[in-house]
């Protein structure tokens, strides 16, 4: 088992008081597995795997990486499964403005000591971006930035890749695109992936499916 979650809830305050995000939940993810998190806004698709990725703590429950607890760690060690075993793509492509492509696809495999140049290689080549390597990101369109961000994450070789709406600010024939592009790479990789949407037709596309409705799974 690579990723699994025991019964993991997450609150908010806010003015009104406690606001419940995630009540309970539980589910696993197998190596190599592709997982759709589907539900409405506010149902804590989001909040799920900012948990799963460590970049939120659970406030009760379990989070186990490779049967190794997570949650709870020291910020150090977490920051350690961060750059070695999860890799993350966002809706916005957070690439940083200062690199060029190429250093940026490099950025987070050199940071983890595993920056392999033939494996970069491949990325570049299966993401059609050997010809904006020496660019910045602010040339390119938002289906180019998008690629690189991916290719980005897929360059530290990461066990899991998690992805939240990573086509949500692409035009719907791009998106379909560079998708497509994403799930042959990840599953070229071994990586297991699970990403967030609220498209059923790219959630179809996924191996299965997990719903979410006011915090649980249903």
């Amino acid at each position: 088992m690579l990723l699994e979650f025991k019964s993991v809830t997450k609150s908010f305050q806010d003015q009104s008081g406690e606001i419940p995000v995630l009540r309970g939940v539980s589910f696993a993810l197998d190596a190599g597995e592709t997982l759709a998190l589907t539900g409405e806004s506010g149902s804590g698709k989001s909040t799920l795997l900012h948990i799963a990725g460590g970049l939120d703590t659970a406030d009760s429950g379990s989070v186990l990486l490779e049967g190794r607890k997570i949650n709870g760690l020291p910020d150090r060690a977490l920051a350690q499964v961060r750059r070695h075993q999860i890799s993350l793509v966002f809706q916005q492509f957070n690439l940083v403005p200062s690199l060029t492509v190429g250093a940026n696809i490099r950025f987070q495999a050199a940071l983890a000591g595993v920056l392999d140049p033939a494996f970069v290689d491949h990325l570049v080549g299966a993401l059609g971006l050997q010809d904006h390597l020496d660019k910045y990101p602010e040339v390119l369109s938002g289906g180019q930035q998008q690629r690189v961000a991916i290719a980005r994450a897929l360059a530290a070789k990461p066990k899991l890749l998690l992805a939240d709406e990573p086509t949500g600010n692409l035009d719907e024939e791009t998106a379909a695109i560079v998708l497509a592009q994403m799930l042959a790479l990840v599953e070229d990789t071994g990586a297991a992936c699970m990403m967030v949407t609220h498209s059923p037709k790219i959630a179809g596309q996924l191996g299965r499916s997990l719903h979410l409705k006011a915090g649980l799974l249903v």
